[in-house]
């Protein structure tokens, strides 16, 4: 058993979506994120920050059709400069908010089901 064994947080996250153009198309116009300059077949990976995210197909095994709310009981937040600014441009863009502007532990929030029904918080100023 390795005694110097040592987990400091998480280092990637990927949303598994059914049409992963369309995903990464959301991300890129309404948070105004970047897209790596490689991806693996199936994903598309953006250059954020301290955290990697991607969007990506299925696993083997993973049916998004059988479930009410893909990601249902974990919570994704994104950081963002303008909380406010950000919940008019995505409402505008036709995301349903689940959770109005509102004063949080890390500053102005608001929740909003992104593509495929996964619920996001955005924090900031």
């Amino acid at each position: 058993m390795t005694t110097n064994l040592s987990v400091t947080g998480p280092d990637f996250i990927a949303l598994q979506v059914r049409d992963v153009d369309a995903a990464a198309a959301f991300f890129e116009t309404q948070l105004g994120l970047r897209r790596a300059s490689v991806s693996p077949p199936g994903a598309v990976v953006f250059t954020t920050e301290p955290i990697a995210f991607a969007v990506r197909e299925p696993l083997p095994g993973v049916d998004l059709d059988t479930v009410e709310r893909p990601g249902h009981g974990v919570s994704l937040w994104f950081k963002t400069n303008d909380a406010e600014a950000l919940h008019d441009r995505v409402q505008a863009a036709g995301m349903p908010i689940v959770r109005a502007p509102e004063d949080g532990p890390f500053g102005r929030m608001f929740t909003f089901l992104g593509p495929e029904g996964y619920a996001i918080t955005a924090h900031g100023n």
